[in-house]
C-alpha cells in the first residue's frame, strides 16, 4: 500500500518511482572514487538533488545550501559548521583585513562510542583542539588543516551553487584547485544552468579536476519508465494516448510529467494503492493538466518578465529589457536549442533603437549578467541562464516554455515594455 503524494509529484524525499538513468546516476557511481570534484547541473527540478540522495549515504557527505549574498569565507564558514566547529569572531585581522574566526569543536563530534585504538585517536585528536583554532575563513589552507584536525572524510555538498553571485562563483573556483592539491577533500557542486563546462571556465586550472554530471536529460523512454513504476506501485494503468501526450507536451521535463500524473490520479480520486486494477487518463486530460501545472506559474513567469526588463538601474540601452525580446519573439523549437550570441545580435540589431550602433560588448556583458539580476530580484528558480562556453542564451525552466507556447506574444512583449515584433 503506498500513498500517491509518496509516488507521483515533487517532494523531500526520493520519489518511490526513482528511475536510474545512465547518462547521470551511472556517470555519478563510476566517477565517485577518482578523488575529484564533481559538478551536478541541469534545468529546475530535473532531479539534481534526487540524483545525489539516490546514490550517496546521507551518512557519507554534509549539505550546505548557498546564498546569494555569500562570499568565499562564508561558504567556507558554513562546511565549518556542518563539519561540527563552533564559530566565533576573533579580534584578530587577516592579510585581508577582515576578522578571522575561532573555531571550536561542539560536543559529540567525535561520536560516543569508541574502542581500543579509535578510543586513543579520539582523545588524541580532542587534546590537540581544546583550545579553540584561529581561522582565516577566506583561506582555503587553513579551512583544511581545521577539517583534517576532526577527520573529516566526507563529501561536500553545496546547492543552489547558481544562487552565489559571479564573483564568487569564479573566487570559489580558484579555491577549489587548492581543495583538490592540497587536499583529499572533495565537492560535490549542484547547480541549475545547462554549461558542462561552468566551472572551468571560471578556472582554467580545474581542468581534469572536476567531472560535470548532466541531470537534465530525460530521454523518453525514461519518462515512461517513470510513469510506469508509478503505475504498478499504485496498481493503476494510464491510457497509452495519456501518457503520449504527457511525452509530448513535457519537453522532458520530469517534474511535469509527475505533478501531471499526480494531478490525474487526484482527479480520479486515487489517493493511494487500489485494490482493483483501472486505466485513467484521456489525451485531453493530459493537454489540460499539463497546462494547469503550468498555469499556476503564471504569476511567477508574469513577475520575471516584469522584474527582468527592468535591470539593475534604468539605463539609456536598456539591455536587460532588449534581451526579453528574442526570448519573447523566437519559436519553442529554437528556445529549447538555446539562442546563439549571433542570433542575438542580429534581432537586437534589427529591433533595438541603437540598430546597428549597438555595441557588442553591452550585449555581452548584460547576457553574462543574466543569471546574477535573476538572484539579485529574488526570482527563483531561474528562468534564464548564459553558457559562455557555447554563447547561447539558455531556458533552464521547461514550464516556462510550456507557458510560453500557450501565451500571446504580444501581449508579454507589452508586459515586458517592448514592442510587437514583426
Amino acid at each position: 500500500m503506498h500513498k500517491t503524494v509518496d509516488v507521483f509529484g515533487i517532494s523531500r524525499d526520493i520519489p518511490l518511482n526513482y528511475v536510474i538513468r545512465k547518462s547521470a546516476d551511472n556517470i555519478l557511481v563510476e566517477n565517485l572514487t577518482r578523488d575529484k570534484h564533481l559538478v551536478i547541473f541541469g534545468s529546475s527540478k530535473q532531479g539534481k538533488t534526487s540524483l545525489r540522495k539516490h546514490v550517496i549515504d546521507e551518512s557519507d557527505y554534509i549539505v550546505v545550501h548557498c546564498s546569494n549574498k555569500w562570499a568565499v569565507s562564508d561558504i567556507n564558514s558554513a562546511i565549518l559548521k556542518k563539519a561540527g566547529f563552533e564559530l566565533t569572531q576573533s579580534t584578530s585581522k587577516a592579510t585581508s583585513g577582515k576578522s578571522k574566526i575561532f573555531a571550536k569543536i561542539t560536543a559529540g563530534i567525535f561520536g560516543s562510542s569508541a574502542e581500543g585504538g579509535a578510543e586513543a585517536e579520539r582523545e588524541k585528536r580532542e587534546e590537540i583542539i581544546k583550545t579553540p583554532l584561529e581561522l582565516d575563513p577566506e583561506d582555503v589552507n587553513d579551512i583544511i588543516q581545521a577539517l583534517r584536525t576532526i577527520g573529516f572524510n566526507k563529501y561536500i555538498v553545496l546547492e543552489d551553487f547558481h544562487y552565489l553571485s559571479t564573483e564568487t562563483q569564479k573566487d570559489f573556483s580558484v579555491a577549489l584547485k587548492a581543495y583538490h592539491e592540497e587536499s583529499k577533500f572533495c565537492f560535490i557542486i549542484i547547480g541549475v544552468w545547462l554549461e558542462e563546462n561552468r566551472l572551468t571556465v571560471y578556472n582554467g586550472d580545474l581542468s581534469g579536476r572536476v567531472i560535470s554530471i548532466n541531470a537534465d536529460k530525460w530521454e523518453a523512454d525514461e519518462l515512461k519508465e517513470v510513469i510506469s513504476l508509478g503505475e504498478n506501485l499504485l496498481n493503476i494503468k494510464f491510457s497509452t494516448k495519456f501518457i503520449n501526450e504527457l511525452i509530448s507536451d513535457c519537453y522532458g521535463s520530469v517534474y511535469i510529467v509527475q505533478e501531471t500524473c499526480y494531478r490525474c490520479c487526484v482527479k480520479y480520486e486515487i489517493n493511494h494503492t487500489v485494490k482493483e486494477r483501472i486505466t485513467i487518463g484521456t489525451l485531453s486530460e493530459a493537454t489540460d493538466l499539463v497546462g494547469e501545472v503550468v498555469g499556476q506559474q503564471t504569476g511567477r513567469f508574469n513577475s520575471f518578465i516584469t522584474q527582468f526588463s527592468d535591470g539593475f538601474q534604468s539605463t539609456t540601452l536598456e539591455m536587460f529589457k532588449w534581451i526579453l525580446f528574442p526570448i519573447l519573439t523566437s519559436s519553442i523549437e529554437d528556445l529549447r536549442k538555446g539562442l546563439r550570441y549571433s542570433e542575438i545580435t542580429r534581432i537586437l540589431r534589427e529591433n533595438h533603437p541603437e540598430k546597428c550602433q549597438l555595441n557588442p560588448g553591452n550585449i555581452t556583458q548584460a547576457l553574462q549578467s543574466c543569471a546574477a539580476l535573476q538572484v539579485k530580484k529574488d526570482l527563483k528558480p531561474i528562468i534564464l541562464d548564459y553558457d559562455q562556453t557555447n554563447l547561447r542564451l539558455r531556458v533552464v525552466d521547461s514550464g516556462f516554455l510550456i507557458w510560453l507556447n500557450k501565451q500571446n506574444r504580444d501581449d508579454l512583449l507589452d508586459l515586458a515594455g517592448l514592442p510587437k515584433s514583426g
